[in-house]
């Protein structure tokens, strides 16, 4: 009796052991579906000791970083609380990139210059209002003492 104890609490033990792997898998949070933003490969860094990022020094503050190569159109940064910040697509969501899908920020919020009322949430990178259903494409950040590390 003792050994199909046994058998039945390693049987037990193996099939919890299995479902608690499949539920910690995960896929990759960085990939999405939109079928309107083409793919962005990029890597760089921004130096917090600089003075055109001071702002990043302070939570509720944001950059744009138009640079060529950062992102499709550029990469809003948001400090959440200096520890935590998110890093988003410039680019409207929910249009093909043109003259009128680069977005402008405004306190936490992006906006659309495609005249269909498009704006987006900086800090969640949710939809607020317009046309679409995408929201912002979100890209990897991470702090490491005065250095922000940007990538996708």
């Amino acid at each position: 009796m003792t050994i199909n104890l046994r058998i039945q609490m390693k049987k037990y033990f193996y099939c919890f052991f299995a479902i608690a792997l499949l539920v910690s898998c995960s896929t990759d949070d960085s990939s999405d579906n939109n079928p309107f933003l083409p793919p962005a490969t990029f890597n760089y860094q921004l130096n917090l000791d600089l003075p055109q990022y001071n702002d990043l020094k302070f939570p509720g503050n944001f950059f744009i970083d138009n640079i060529q190569g950062h992102g499709i159109r550029g990469v809003i940064i948001y400090n959440v609380d200096n520890n935590l910040y998110h890093a988003f697509e410039l680019s409207d969501p929910n249009h093909s990139p043109s003259d009128c899908s680069h977005q402008l920020v405004s306190g936490i919020t992006s906006t659309c210059n495609c005249n269909d009322g498009n704006s987006y949430n900086i800090v969640t990178g949710q939809q607020t209002s317009g046309e679409g259903g995408q929201h912002l494409r979100r890209y990897r950040i991470r702090r490491d003492g005065n250095t922000l590390f940007v990538s996708n």
